[in-house]
């Protein structure tokens, strides 16, 4: 791993928080992602299942962990099965984790090789009544591949039937959701680094630069801060592409004239972050474009405010709404007899800013958190309005990641991200 070691005292906290809200008798099992082939002898990049990290840690293939806080034995309240390391395995793949490096990232004691895995846990089972399987229960999931937990779910329920089955998603929705300050400081790492590669690009854009040299400033400004890279696929959308959402290509010339919306947020940790900005080709905004921008930063620094403790998601969006209406009437973008004949399920105002403004984050660039509950203390969550207008060839999106705070305004994470259209023009002509 690139980055630097995380106090464990995060995961001696998060596997405690967890166990307090298992029923009595239980044990829970959490399971490392697989590798995934590509073809032939070729593989994805690793990347760890965020929750057995949440509970440990441990960023590392074929692991399990175990937490079963009524174990008759102590030292089977928590357990970690690891993938036995040897000298053929340094060699080849570089140093895998021992036990006693275990217990130093993870703080858990009792280490055992995987090839001890169903001995130790049909004595585990004997001793319990209820089993805690890991579904993925995320609102935005659409998973068709069988997973490795997917895979030890149906083993585990094939061979113990007898067993109650409980779930841990619904717990962890609620714990990850409001961040730890150590989780905090993680994700401002990883922010810090996306400004950097923001200034970077800033002194690099031009006419004639091609969307993909763009996304390569950045990966190169990550990569030398200790990220792996970005957080999720990185929209760099010029002119007209800024009107996809989801446009990830890059592969067009920037031209003069035009906008380039930059949807890009670096991993720090395996914690995110997600920025938006929108800056002009040339250096320059031209009148029309900075009024459109501009209007959209009224409605994310007012948005920003209406993130407090108790806040309804649902009712959030509509709030957003109404300041995102407001905005396109005086822009001339709809008129007051839309908005009069609107349909309620789809406002006038979703012509031209048709997505949500917020979403949770944190491990995961959508971050768990149950949105039909109260917004809390500690939550991070995005703020990211836009106005897309494709017949003058456009579109803005401008976007932080703010805490949200016991009292007043939310604290923002990329608070020394250049945002003003002023201070962007400025830092581009230097």
């Amino acid at each position: 791993m690139k980055y630097l070691p995380i106090d464990r005292a995060l995961f001696i906290k998060n596997r405690k928080n967890f166990m307090a809200q298992m029923k009595p008798k239980s044990v829970a099992f959490f399971n490392s992602n697989d590798i995934y082939p590509v073809s032939a002898d070729s593989t994805l990049p690793f990347e760890q299942h965020r929750d057995i990290f949440y509970l440990s840690g441990v960023d590392q293939e074929e692991s399990v962990l175990v937490l079963f806080p009524d174990a008759p034995e102590e030292k089977h309240r928590e357990i970690l099965f690891l993938k036995e390391t040897n000298e053929h395995i340094a060699v080849w793949e570089g140093e895998k984790l021992t036990k006693e490096k275990a217990f130093e990232t993870s703080g858990i004691k009792t280490v055992y090789w995987l090839q001890d895995m169903k001995r130790v846990i049909a004595e585990l089972m004997a001793q319990s009544e209820t089993v805690y399987i890991n579904t993925n229960e995320h609102y935005r999931a659409n998973v068709e591949t069988e997973t490795r937990e997917v895979r030890f779910t149906k083993w585990l329920k094939e061979k113990y039937p007898a067993h109650r089955v409980a779930k841990s998603n619904p717990i962890l929705q609620r714990l990850r959701s409001v961040k730890d300050p150590i989780e905090i400081d993680l994700i401002q790492t990883a922010c810090n680094i996306t400004e950097k590669g923001f200034r970077r690009i800033l002194n690099f854009v031009k006419p004639g630069v091609m969307e993909y040299e763009i996304e390569a400033e950045f990966m190169h400004e990550f990569l030398r801060n200790r990220s792996k890279g970005f957080a999720y696929t990185p929209i760099v959308a010029s002119g007209k592409n800024a009107n996809v959402l989801h446009y990830i290509e890059n592969n067009q010339e920037c031209k003069d004239g035009d906008l380039i919306l930059l949807d890009v947020g670096a991993e720090y940790a395996n914690y995110s972050s997600d920025m938006t900005r929108t800056i002009p080709v040339n250096g320059r905004y031209t009148k029309r474009q900075k009024d459109v921008y501009n209007a959209v930063l009224r409605v994310k620094n007012e948005a920003t405010k209406l993130l407090v403790p108790g806040t309804l998601w649902k009712e959030y969006h509509v709030e957003v709404g109404k300041l995102m209406t407001s905005e396109l009437l005086n822009l001339g973008l709809i008129t007051k007899a839309d908005v009069q004949n609107e349909n309620p399920d789809w406002p006038a105002y979703k012509k031209y800013f048709m997505h949500g403004t917020s979403h949770h984050m944190g491990l995961d660039t959508h971050d768990y958190g149950l949105l039909w509950e109260p917004m809390k203390a500690g939550m991070v969550f995005t703020v990211e309005p836009g106005i897309y207008i494709p017949e003058e060839g456009f579109g803005i999106r401008i976007e932080d990641d703010v805490v949200i705070q016991k009292t007043g305004d939310p604290f923002n994470l990329m608070r020394n991200i250049p945002i003003e259209a002023n201070e962007i023009e400025d830092l581009m002509n230097r």
